[in-house]
């Protein structure tokens, strides 16, 4: 099931954000996306979620065009096949961490407690699924937020500098995590980060820029 994107491009007005942007995702295949800030990297994210609107170019996923999806059909789209990472964890701050986790499946009708455990206990969070957000650390929010990504195995995980507020050894660790469970499940991975580190663990680097996007240094 492999998301395809053609001639993508997005502008406010007429203040071009990106444009020329060609891509495809394969399945098990993980991709990272440098450039400098403000080129529009967390944009082309919210785009290939079908979190906002793009102004030229096509996105496909196993033969649907989002494009031609209205707003319910996207969130259904996004709740059957992907899982998102955002930087700023958005775990919700009223739900324990079992029920953060378990959101995903439970929008889907498919309360599953069982699952939920094993991916809490997967992500290194055993004992803690009755625990508040507020009573947790940064890196332990992080792996909240990937725990929620992939309970419910998208085919496709979206991951928005999921390193960014993290310490060196706790970011080395999420990556790890992000890394194995995406492999478990096959599913697809696409990072956006400012780190090296991160970027330098992936099939295929990809450079952002005004023009588009291009390969940048392999990392293997």
């Amino acid at each position: 099931m492999t998301l395809v994107v053609e001639g993508l491009a997005k502008r406010y007005g007429d203040t071009p954000v990106f444009s020329g942007v060609d891509l495809q995702l394969a399945p098990g295949e993980f991709v990272a996306i440098v450039g400098e800030s403000g080129v529009g990297k967390s944009s082309l994210l919210n785009c290939l979620a079908a979190l906002d609107r793009w102004s030229e170019g096509r996105i496909t996923h196993d033969g649907t065009d989002l494009g031609a999806l209205d707003e319910a059909q996207r969130a259904h789209w996004r709740r059957a096949h992907l899982g998102f990472v955002f930087q700023a964890f958005h775990v919700l701050p009223h739900l324990d961490v079992a029920q953060n986790v378990g959101l995903p499946l439970l929008l889907l009708n498919r309360p599953d407690d069982a699952r939920v455990k094993a991916m809490i206990d997967a992500v290194g969070l055993q004992g803690l699924g009755q625990r508040l957000p507020a009573e947790l650390s940064g890196g332990q929010l992080q792996r909240v937020a990937i725990a929620r990504a992939l309970v419910h195995r998208p085919a496709i995980v979206l991951a928005d500098e999921p390193t960014g507020n993290l310490d060196p050894a706790t970011a080395a660790r999420v990556m790890d995590l992000l890394q194995a469970q995406t492999r478990e499940h096959g599913s697809a991975l696409l990072l956006v980060t400012h780190s090296d580190a991160a970027a330098a663990r992936a099939d295929r680097v990809l450079r952002l820029t005004a023009n588009g996007l291009q390969a940048a240094t392999a990392s293997h």
